[in-house]
């Protein structure tokens, strides 16, 4: 659990159980010390956080986590009297022109022992209405002097108000970004000019002369900068002139709430709220929210439940928030498909709960992504080789269009929706272990339409982009996990010269494998020559032949073809628009031959690649991964069909694409349990319920006789719609695939559905989930719903 901006986990936990075991007679300060040095926990000045590590003591002391000894009582009150007033500060009336004061000077109050403070306490104790504190957090205090009149004012500067709506809204800084950089605004919470000085713009002054050496002196104090001020001026006191004069902005006033804050205060009224920047990029600085690499979350311990695993990372910073991610979560996926209300089976409370969390500006695709990603990334370094297959799908709102969504399909069609560009993680045998990276963007209308530019602009500025960036996402994940070979898989669109431009920057990084795009004309050297891919791979020798089955598609019946497999090693000349240098790739030629009349669509694969392919087996290998990009087209069926991702209806495309970023994990789950492959199970994410309860209904497949049905006649697998390889292993759906596939077909199909049928299989998996919940009571089973 995360508390006072710092991790503490059970390990962590158990250490300081064992500190409190090792001494009981600790005090609860010496404590915080001891796990301040245990944690490296410091302040930017190098001290050690004594107080925050305190307070996150005292919270895992309330959640029953830690039993802190007893607080010790002491008596704050000093025997000495209160010091009299300096001398020079006078207290007759003084009523004169700022020249005839002399010389303004700000001193600071070096120590709360020095004689400064002593002075700064009794004026602020005698004529500040709020007295002389305690003050909050970091804070730094000033006093006023006039080389004729002597003391004339004093100042305060502490920590900011933790939370302001006025202030943030002024700001516009997220929640991570406010937590992050909220210490660099300082309040100024006393500021006191004695009512018998009347010395007009004495106060303005004093202001200027004080921000003027506020960041250097805080600076030098606490090690950081700050770059924004703020303070409160009660109207019902006092008008603020003087901070208008000072230049500060008024922002807004306090909410002022009617009850009682954690101590016991009442507010007495609204206050107005001043600002005043301390640098020309404060915004900026307070708006950058903080760059955490990924996986340096550490995961939820013993999760219980799947949804737990792949959002137990979220930063909500509101425990509230991540309980109703959870549930939504669980509640997608017992019934997906259905729309929001019905998903919260019903319930008004819950669908205005769900609608609400999507509104929450906390909430975002990214933000809800990110565990899901972290969590792939884990299951990927248990393996030796994962394709990452990327792809783009378009989703159709024009029936129910949100704000903010733009046109999709040709510059003819009136239809608006969102893209969606995703890469997936895949095992070589085609098990799905999550999504590595997601785009998604609306069009702008007034960009369409410009297709005759697009050689005239740089990748930066065309969508084409989003090939890189997925590829980018893939080097991060290759970096988090260095034994594992990560492969960046796309379709012809993809064929772009900046993206193996690109991947030849970081021989480190993860490999590609492009299918070439015929129209492009790729020209490759040889022999201080140019000449066209294909040419050149068709004059190389043929290095085997290769029996493919061809899926049926439409009309297209099914067939097996007879595939010519060539490889080499070729240079690809960059376009003239690009002032690079040529690159070497590998290149892998499928050719069907010996094909009859009525195959209008021969077989023609032509894949580049920048890993090394030195051998027929190798070249069949790339072949192989290759047909594993089906897997996404499959995953983005799911989506739409299985989901409905296109049937959401929400206001507008933030809300959108945050319900989105649930469905999209919601999808893989049901992708990853519904792929219909009995042989995998050191493929499963981790051990799960539903796995077990499939298997429950694998064991409902054997027959009276004791015969095993769990393999049924061999149907359209996903593998097999992607055309799968002669001399792989044939994988027969299990008994579950086909149970999901006729419970969610079409009524009248009996029998006859196909256990592929990825629409059916999706269909089928709510009527499963709520039969599982009757099996559950039959064998001792708490149902969860």
């Amino acid at each position: 659990m995360r508390v006072c901006g710092r991790q503490f986990n059970a390990a962590t936990i158990a250490e300081i159980e064992g500190i409190l075991r090792a001494d009981p007679s600790l005090s609860r300060r010496a404590l915080s010390l001891r796990v301040c040095e245990l944690l490296e926990w410091r302040s930017a000045n190098g001290k050690l956080k004594e107080v925050s590590c305190r307070r996150a003591l005292l919270e895992l002391h309330r959640q029953g986590l830690i039993a802190l000894p007893a607080a010790q009582e002491f008596c704050f009150e000093r025997s000495c009297p209160e010091p009299p007033v300096d001398p020079r500060s006078d207290t007759r009336e003084l009523s004169c022109a700022l020249q005839e004061l002399g010389e303004i000077r700000i001193v600071a109050v070096s120590s709360r022992y020095s004689r400064t403070s002593q002075i700064w306490n009794s004026l602020m104790q005698r004529w500040h209405y709020l007295g002389k504190g305690p003050l909050c957090g970091a804070q730094i205090r000033y006093l006023v002097e006039g080389s004729r009149h002597g003391w004339v004012g004093a100042l305060a500067f502490s920590a900011a108000q933790w939370r302001l709506r006025k202030r943030d809204e002024y700001i516009g800084w997220s929640e991570r970004a406010r937590r992050a950089h909220l210490h660099q605004i300082v309040g100024n919470s006393r500021f006191l000019i004695l009512p018998s000085v009347h010395v007009p713009n004495l106060a303005s002054r004093a202001l200027s002369l004080c921000v003027n050496r506020l960041v250097n002196d805080w600076t030098e104090r606490y090690g950081y900068a700050p770059v924004l001020a703020e303070t409160f001026v009660d109207p019902r006191r006092f008008a603020g002139t003087c901070y208008r004069a000072a230049n500060w902005q008024h922002v807004g006033q306090t909410v002022a709430r009617p009850t009682a804050y954690r101590n016991g205060k009442v507010a007495e009224g609204p206050k107005d709220i001043y600002l005043y920047p301390l640098c020309h990029d404060w915004q900026e600085v307070l708006c950058r929210e903080p760059e955490v690499a990924l996986c340096n979350t550490p995961p939820p311990e013993s999760p219980t439940e799947w949804t737990e695993e792949e959002f137990g990372r979220v930063q909500f910073f509101d425990g509230r928030l991540q309980h109703r991610l959870f549930t939504l979560a669980a509640d997608f996926f017992a019934q997906p498909g259905e729309l929001i209300p019905q998903a919260c089976d019903g319930s008004a409370a819950k669908t205005k709960a769900a609608y609400r969390f999507f509104k929450n500006p906390q909430v975002d695709m990214a933000t809800l992504l990110r565990p899901h990603l972290e969590s792939t990334i884990e299951r990927v370094r248990s393996h030796p080789v994962i394709l990452a297959v990327q792809d783009t799908t378009t989703l159709n709102y024009t029936a129910h269009p949100p704000e903010g969504v733009g046109p999709i399909g040709t510059s003819e069609s009136s239809a608006v929706g969102l893209e969606l560009h995703d890469t997936m993680a895949f095992t070589p045998e085609g098990t799905p272990l999550g999504l590595l990276n997601v785009q998604c963007w609306a069009r702008d209308a007034e960009q369409t339409g410009k297709r005759h530019l697009r050689h005239q602009l740089p990748i930066e500025e065309k969508e084409s982009l989003k090939w890189l960036v997925s590829y980018r996402a893939v080097a991060e994940a290759q970096k988090l996990c260095p034994h594992t070979a990560l492969i960046s898989v796309a379709d012809r669109e993809a064929d772009l010269y900046e993206l193996f431009h690109e991947a030849a920057q970081n021989p480190q990084g993860p490999g590609l494998l492009i299918r070439a795009e015929r129209a492009r004309n790729r020209r490759v050297e040889q022999q201080d020559e140019k000449e066209g891919l294909w040419p050149r791979m068709k004059a190389e020798a043929v290095a085997g032949t290769l029996p493919v089955a061809i899926p049926r598609r439409d009309l297209r019946p099914a067939r097996t073809a007879k595939v010519e497999v060539r490889f080499a090693q070729v240079v690809l000349t960059p376009p003239t628009r690009l002032h690079v240098s040529p690159l070497g790739v590998w290149a892998v030629y499928a050719h069907e031959v010996d094909y009859s009349a009525e195959v209008k669509e021969p077989l023609d694969w032509m894949l580049l690649t920048t890993v090394k392919t030195e051998s027929f087996p190798e070249a069949c290998q790339r072949l192989s991964w290759y047909s594993r990009r089906w897997g996404i087209e499959v995953y983005h069926r799911t989506l739409k069909s299985g989901c409905r991702i296109e049937d959401r209806r929400l206001q507008d495309t933030e809300s959108l694409e945050a319900c989105l970023a649930i469905d999209l994990v919601v999808g893989w789950r049901v992708h990853w349990l519904t792929q219909g492959r009995s042989g995998e199970a050191g493929h499963s994410v981790r051990p799960d319920p539903e796995r077990g309860r499939v298997a429950r209904f694998e064991r409902l497949g054997h027959g009276r006789n004791g015969r095993d049905r769990s393999q049924c006649p061999r149907g359209d697998a996903l593998d097999r719609q992607a055309g799968r390889l002669a001399g792989e292993r044939e994988t027969r759906p299990s008994w579950h695939d086909v149970h999901l596939a006729r419970i969610g077909s079409p009524a009248g199909l009996g029998s006859r559905v196909s256990p592929g049928s990825a629409y059916s299989r999706h269909q089928g998996w709510p009527v499963t989930h709520s039969l599982k919940c009757g099996i559950q009571p039959a064998q001792g089973e708490r149902v969860v719903p």
